[in-house]
């Protein structure tokens, strides 16, 4: 949705209150350890997009969870805002820590062979130990 400085502190402001709503108010326990990560309002407030996140393996859990609570997270999200038009809720559940971690993780097991040194075309560069006899065109054998 279109970004501007009005709509990014509509944004805040809802997110605040939805995220208050989920801690203190919603007591249903599937909905333990969600975070509001984000939301997008449209212009015209008619429709509250919220994206949550939560540990991968409960992504089913939260989001039948979070659909069985909508109307009453809107007639508290409605009271709470004080706006003319209370928003249609569409939760989205945001996987950006999920990639993130596996990024993280992917960078802990680097291979032994990123450290060697490559030439221009990405072949180790002669002098190193895996191959370097075969790339310069010199016998090994004892010669």
């Amino acid at each position: 949705m279109k970004q501007n400085q009005y709509s990014r502190r509509t944004n805040a402001l809802a997110r605040e209150k939805l995220a208050s709503i989920l801690l203190f108010e919603v007591s249903d326990p599937d909905l333990a350890l969600v975070t509001v990560t984000g939301v997008e309002v449209s212009v015209d407030k008619s429709l509250l997009r919220a994206f949550v996140s939560c540990d991968a393996d409960r992504y089913d859990e939260v989001t039948a969870a979070l659909a069985r609570a909508k109307g009453r997270i809107r007639s508290l999200l409605g009271r709470s805002l004080g706006w003319r038009v209370t928003p249609e809720l569409d939760f989205r559940i945001d996987t950006t820590t999920d990639e993130a971690e596996r990024i993280a993780r992917a960078l802990e097991d680097v291979p032994p062979t990123i450290g060697v040194e490559k030439d221009e075309f990405g072949y180790p560069i002669a002098g190193e130990p895996a191959g370097a006899g075969e790339s310069t065109g010199e016998k090994s054998d004892g010669e």
